[in-house]
C-alpha cells in the first residue's frame, strides 16, 4: 500500500539564493546536526541545491519511485530511504533521464546506484552509498513519499533544503535557514579575504 502526502514547500527563492555559495564543510563549523558524510556524489565537481521530496522503499520494492518521480517539480532533490538495505540498487540511467526531464535538482539515496558508466556522464548530481549490480523490483508493495525519513541517523522532513558539494550533504531544516546562512556566509567572506590575502603574498601557491 502506498501512503502518499502532498507536497511540501517551505522555502522561497530568495531564501534559496542564499545559500547558493556555501559550502557544506562551512555549515559543518556550526552545526553537528544535518551532515551526512558517508554518500558520495557519482562524478565531481559536484553542486547540488534543492528541496526534499522524500521517498521510503521497503527494501527491495522501488516501485513508489515513480510516483515520486510524477510529483516532482523542477528544483527538487528526491531523496529516498531504503529501509536500511545499503547493497541494493534503487537508481540507474533511466530514472535519471526521467528525473532530468523534470529538472530536479539531484537525487540522494541512501543505497546504491547501477548504470555507473551512463550516470557519470549525466548533469544530474547524484550522491549514493556506491554502485551494485542487485536492483530494486516493481513489485507494488509498499512505499511512502513525503513523510520524514532518516539516512545515517540525520531526519529529513519533506521540504529540507538539501545542499550537496565535494564535501558531503548537509540538510538544512526551515527553522534554522536564516541563523546559518548568515554565520556560514559572514564565515565564508572572512575566509575569502584571507585567502586573497595569501595569494598575494604566495602567488607560487597557487596554480
Amino acid at each position: 500500500m502506498f501512503h502518499i502526502q502532498p507536497r511540501a514547500t517551505t522555502f522561497s527563492a530568495e531564501d534559496l539564493a542564499r545559500f547558493a555559495e556555501i559550502d557544506t564543510s562551512t555549515l559543518g563549523h556550526f552545526s553537528d546536526f544535518g551532515a551526512i558524510s558517508s554518500l558520495t556524489p557519482v562524478r565531481r565537481p559536484v553542486r547540488m541545491l534543492g528541496t526534499a521530496l522524500t521517498v521510503r522503499i521497503p527494501h527491495i520494492d522501488g516501485s513508489i519511485i515513480r510516483e515520486a518521480l510524477k510529483m516532482a517539480c523542477p528544483g527538487d532533490v528526491l531523496v529516498i530511504d531504503m529501509s536500511g538495505d545499503e547493497r541494493r540498487a534503487c537508481w540507474g540511467e533511466l530514472r535519471a533521464y526521467a528525473a532530468l526531464r523534470k529538472q530536479l535538482a539531484g537525487v540522494v539515496t541512501s543505497g546504491s546506484i547501477t548504470d555507473w558508466k551512463h550516470l557519470s556522464q549525466l548533469d544530474l548530481p547524484v550522491f549514493s552509498r556506491g554502485t551494485s549490480p542487485l536492483t530494486t523490483r516493481a513489485l507494488q508493495l509498499e512505499g511512502e513519499i513525503n513523510t520524514p525519513v532518516a539516512i545515517d541517523g540525520v531526519t529529513i522532513n519533506p521540504g529540507d533544503l538539501i545542499l550537496g558539494d565535494d564535501d558531503g550533504l548537509f540538510v538544512i531544516p526551515p527553522h534554522r535557514a536564516t541563523e546559518l546562512a548568515d554565520k556560514a556566509l559572514e564565515k565564508q567572506q572572512q575566509e575569502d579575504s584571507r585567502r586573497q590575502e595569501l595569494m598575494a603574498e604566495f602567488p607560487q601557491w597557487f596554480k
